[in-house]
């Protein structure tokens, strides 16, 4: 007869052994004896066993009991939103792991909450989770931070961006994305707000206004490489990040890497039905501003503007207003240049070296009238019209992209093809994402740098004629 359960028998025979990993050999001839299912086998040896429904876990911490104790748990909590509670008991009744659920917290479960930031269509704060702890670095037991993030207008929020969620869901417990925990509602303001991950370095344009004077070239391609990881993952799992710009990539300290991405397509207001253009303009693709749909290809664009924007420390268009002028000169071909030497090692053939060229070319860049140091500090002036935040961007009859038929020549990928472009990418670094940068790894010279700079239009400006900050033209 199949085995398809484990009986009470196998259970009490084995339910006080250690992990797998740990078991004597003795031992392991037992679980292959009793446990002759392989699915069963391969569950026990990964996960290890419920105690309670005395059956082997379907991932970590996770079983059938486990969707069962939530499902006893509906009566016992509500939002006050049939459409919320809905989607939270989806999430859970579905879950097939621990990251794949939401759960309803009461504003109450949270203390020490402090305002961080103002978004586009939110704000965000910063508290300690009462009932969640975590080890310092001093190994003291301290209550979880999380942010939350208020979602404006979320008093009539819609099934659609429910659904913008459920589509984070898919990325929870990835080591490149920050993880949502649940949804609280401010009883002042009776809006609902994420529950997600606190990430403790800010975000990335905080990093390069704090820190950019002491960044290393490498320190920069690390940077850049890191994001091109977290998107990649997100392009594998079919989605579209569709608000990707420098406030969206966080820093957090972890054991598996720095970079955190956030925000996937939660870049509009909560009772917005309708497709609209949302985003930060000057990160936006051309075809996007007309009115076209986000695609993968969109994220790129977005990838390539944050390349500049890391090499060249400034944001892009900080000096101009964003208003539907610079959308029409977006759509005309305009792109950033760089204000600074940027070595052809970096255009053409990187290396994780100290090159006489990088050396050179930050000894130049110190004399740049455009950076004033102040420690490591960037200090510049930011025109009052110049908007980082995600808004809606209404512009009409704006024309075709300049480069738009001309694909061949700029090697754009298509959107099946986009995953596959980044392997190759990926491979012409010649390391692995747990791998730290080592001496001699050489990049191929149509990769990189230059392989962005082709799918995102952004001219790539000669080392020798490095340019002052970007104008229109």
């Amino acid at each position: 007869m199949e085995q398809k359960y484990l009986s009470d028998d196998v259970f009490e025979q084995i339910k006080d052994f250690n992990d797998y990993y740990y078991l004597t050999e003795e031992q392991k001839l037992l679980i292959d004896k009793l446990i002759i299912n392989e699915e069963l086998k391969s569950r026990y040896k990964y996960y290890g066993l419920c105690n309670e429904c005395k059956q082997p876990n379907i991932d970590f911490n996770w079983c059938q009991s486990s969707v069962e104790h939530y499902q006893q748990n509906f009566k016992n909590w509500t939002s006050e939103n049939s459409k919320v509670d809905k989607f939270i008991q989806e999430s859970q009744i579905n879950a097939k792991n621990e990251n794949e659920k939401l759960e309803w917290i009461k504003y109450d479960k949270f203390e020490n909450i402090e305002y961080i930031t103002k978004g586009g269509f939110g704000t965000i704060y910063k508290a300690s989770w009462k009932d969640k702890f975590i080890w310092d670095d001093k190994f003291n037991k301290i209550n979880k931070p999380v942010a939350l993030k208020s979602l404006n207008n979320s008093k009539n929020i819609t099934f659609e961006f429910l659904n913008e969620i459920n589509l984070y869901l898919k990325m929870n417990g990835t080591a490149e994305v920050i993880k949502i925990h649940g949804i609280t509602k401010d009883p002042k303001t009776s809006n609902f707000m994420m529950v997600m991950d606190y990430a403790n370095k800010g975000n990335l344009r905080q990093r390069l206004n704090s820190d950019f004077n002491s960044l290393s070239w490498s320190d920069k391609l690390g940077i850049l490489r890191d994001i091109a990881y977290g998107l990649n993952v997100i392009h594998e799992k079919g989605l579209t990040h569709r608000d990707f710009h420098s406030g969206n990539i966080l820093g957090k300290d972890a054991y598996f890497g720095y970079t955190r991405i956030t925000d996937l397509g939660l870049c509009k207001p909560a009772n917005e039905k309708h497709d609209k253009v949302y985003g930060v303009l000057p990160y936006v693709a051309p075809e996007v501003l007309r009115g076209k749909k986000y695609t993968q290809e969109s994220d790129v664009y977005s990838f390539g503007i944050i390349i500049y924007e890391v090499i060249n420390g400034l944001p892009p268009y900080y000096d101009i207003p964003h208003e539907e002028f610079l959308a029409l000169k977006i759509c005309q071909g305009l792109r950033p240049s760089f204000n600074i030497k940027v070595p052809q090692l970096i255009m053409y053939n990187i290396s994780w070296e100290e090159d006489s060229e990088i050396v050179e070319a930050d000894e130049i860049n110190k004399k740049q009238p455009s950076f004033t140091k102040s420690d490591n500090k960037l200090t510049y002036t930011t025109h009052h019209q110049a908007i980082y935040t995600s808004r809606l961007l209404n512009f009409n009859n704006l024309p075709d992209p300049k480069n738009a038929d001309d694909e061949e020549k700029y090697s754009r990928p298509s959107q099946n093809n986009l995953a596959h472009q980044f392997k190759e990418f990926e491979r012409s670094l010649n390391i692995t994402k747990k791998d730290s940068p080592q001496p001699n790894i050489k990049i191929n010279p149509n990769s990189w740098l230059l392989w962005a700079s082709r799918i995102s239009y952004i001219r790539a400006v000669d080392s020798d004629q490095a340019k002052i900050s970007p104008r229109y033209s």
